[in-house]
């Protein structure tokens, strides 16, 4: 847990102290620390970073790529060891560290102009340092839908379903022509989320976090709907579905052993480095049988920051702009097959073809699951409904490890006074 925000800002503030002894070289030369979580971007940010170095010989970058970055950072506060830039994700952990202080607030800040504001607030919701404060800028954006193989579905007359009978249909089609609808990745807790997102995004009451909090919904009412629908989907899968990970479903979808996988766009790069050929396709999952009522689930994938009263700061926001140069981040959009986060940017991807009207007309709702915290064991609980089957132990379990971290909650939708 996060210490209090006033403690954070003093931890902070001590850090600022320390770190400029430390990293301000005899030479002149000042070195950064830039913690960067994501696996698949990797070679893209060292490459970014030392182009940096090489227009910027007084600074010298150290990348930080780390195997589990929230346990990382966590174990780096404790430490009160700040990086100085920051690659992180838009969820729940980011929401409850801007809240606790630890990030610059770019509210006002005219690196937020050119960018997509939808995006912007949604960083907001998660969590801010104070009111009105940006702790984060959207840099990369994703969504979570269906990815499918255009060849099978050509192959087998399967349109791109736009209702939640149509969706059911095309898997009892595949399913008829001994073609694995879906395939599933238990092994790995966390694919389960993926399709919960849009399924709850489509069919909990509106409002329903901000209810939850208040104490005035629980999950067992409100999110049921959801719960049974996954249920159905996953009647749909191979055989054994716990006994599969995310790299053993991504690789039997290239090699067309299903016709669907429930997850994002964030999958594809991962799908095409085993088959570089494979013709993937995206469609929003449609839960109700209005086709109106489909929204894309879409969410800040990458953002960056730096850590509050840093020790350099002017050379950590040279770095920052560097990072947000336009046409890096749709570089980095195109490489990574993300959704830029530029105001009226798009990625021509044919993978994104099919969400691309969703992301123009502004039909996009965040990831219900960024209001959780790895307090809250979502993906286990998850993982279980999907393997026992049993929709009133799933719900009331997250009813139940809701409601303890809930009344010590300091950020977001449902922040507590303290």
């Amino acid at each position: 847990m996060a210490p209090p925000r006033t403690v954070a800002r003093l931890l902070v503030a001590g850090l600022a102290a320390s770190t400029l002894v430390a990293c301000s070289g005899g030479d002149g030369r000042t070195t950064l620390t830039f913690f960067q979580f994501k696996p698949e971007a990797v070679e893209y940010f060292e490459q970014r970073a030392a182009q940096f170095e090489a227009e910027n010989p007084d600074i010298d970058i150290v990348v930080d790529n780390v195997p589990d970055p929230e346990t990382a950072l966590r174990a780096r506060l404790v430490k009160d060891d700040v990086p100085d830039v920051l690659t992180l994700n838009g969820n729940g952990t980011f929401g409850e560290l801007a809240s606790a202080g630890i990030f610059v607030d770019y509210a006002g800040d005219p690196v937020l102009e050119d960018l997509n504001e939808g995006y912007v607030k949604i960083l907001q919701d998660l969590g801010a340092s104070d009111e009105g404060a940006v702790n984060g800028i959207p840099f990369a954006a994703n969504a979570s839908g269906v990815l499918y193989n255009v060849e099978l579905f050509e192959q087998h007359g399967v349109e791109i379903p736009q209702t939640w009978d149509e969706l059911i249909g095309a898997a009892q089609t595949f399913q008829a022509a001994d073609v694995t609808p879906f395939y599933a990745m238990l092994g790995d807790a966390w694919t389960a989320q993926a399709p919960l997102a849009p399924l709850t995004a489509q069919t909990a009451p509106d409002g329903f976090f901000e209810a939850r909090f208040a104490g005035e919904a629980t999950f067992a009412e409100g999110w049921r709907e959801a719960a049974e629908k996954e249920l159905e989907l996953f009647e749909y899968t191979q055989p054994n579905p716990a006994g599969f990970g995310y790299q053993e479903g991504t690789v039997a979808f290239a090699a067309g052993e299903s016709a669907m996988l429930l997850l994002g766009s964030y999958a594809v790069p991962q799908i095409r480095s085993f088959e570089p050929d494979f013709t993937v396709g995206s469609f929003a999952l449609p839960a109700t049988d209005d086709p109106a009522d489909t929204r894309l689930v879409s969410g800040v994938d990458v953002l960056v920051t730096a850590g509050a009263g840093g020790a350099h700061p002017e050379e950590s926001r040279r770095f920052i702009d560097f990072l947000l140069e336009p046409d890096a981040v749709q570089d980095y959009a195109e490489q990574q097959v993300a959704i830029p986060a530029l105001a009226g940017a798009t990625n021509p991807d044919p993978a994104l073809a099919g969400i691309q009207p969703y992301i123009r007309q502004e039909r996009l709702v965040g990831f219900d699951d960024h209001q959780f915290i790895p307090a809250i064991p979502l993906g286990p609980l998850l993982q279980r409904l999907l393997i026992d089957k049993d929709a009133d132990a799933f719900l009331d379990g997250l009813d139940d490890s809701w409601d303890r971290v809930a009344q010590r909650r300091t950020w977001g939708l449902g922040a507590v006074s303290s």
